[in-house]
């Protein structure tokens, strides 16, 4: 039965809620009164998304796994105390995120991956791409493949400069998304996606900062 958000009656009057704003009325059936719902008896359903908010998610969940697989190399490959803890960090923050994601996007009955076969021969911005390096900044195979193979400081120093390529991936990612006509809308998506923006500028700076130090 639908749901109707008054702003007058007949007589003039507006049904309010306890709060003061418009009550929003449910109709009763047939002989029945028309029932006045409070917040908590409404449950609204989430914006549709864009194909293009739908994409961003599913691309991050696989753009952040990769970052995940990076910090598990870390904890028994890598020498620096700072770095550890930093990639302790990213590593809980980033699997928290993959959550939330795969949930907005059940929330929303889509898929929480990709299309592996449809993506592949994709562009992104003039630039072709692979199977294993979709979204931008990931590693590719090679360089996976050298941070794994590596220990001690050599590990810290592919590791810093790996996870720097793969932030700034995560920023061209929010950047492709709010230039999207019709994207990120969505108010939840909106505010994560300007967290990860946040997020991993301020990590980027650290890093930075990280690298310099092996040069003194």
């Amino acid at each position: 039965m639908p749901l109707v958000l008054c702003s007058s009656t007949l007589f003039g009057q507006v049904p309010s809620a306890a709060d003061g704003s418009p009550a929003i009325v449910q109709p009763g059936a047939p002989g029945e009164r028309s029932k006045i719902l409070t917040k908590e008896n409404v449950v609204l359903a989430p914006r549709a998304p864009s194909l293009a908010d739908v994409s961003f998610m599913q691309g991050m969940i696989m753009h952040h796994s990769q970052a995940v697989d990076m910090t598990d190399l870390l904890r028994t490959r890598g020498r620096s105390k700072e770095l550890q803890e930093l990639g302790r960090r990213i590593s809980i923050s980033q699997s928290d995120e993959i959550k939330f994601m795969k949930r907005w996007l059940t929330d929303r009955n889509q898929a929480t991956t990709m299309d592996m076969e449809n993506m592949k021969g994709m562009d992104h911005k003039g630039h072709n791409m692979d199977s294993m390096a979709l979204m931008p900044g990931m590693l590719t195979p090679v360089q996976m493949k050298e941070l794994a193979h590596s220990s001690g400081a050599r590990f810290d120093h592919l590791f810093l400069t790996g996870m720097i390529q793969h932030h700034n991936g995560a920023l061209v990612m929010v950047e492709d998304l709010f230039n999207t006509a019709g994207a990120g809308q969505d108010p939840v998506l909106y505010d994560f996606a300007t967290d990860i923006d946040n997020t991993q500028r301020a990590e980027i700076e650290i890093m930075k900062r990280m690298l310099e130090k092996e040069k003194k």
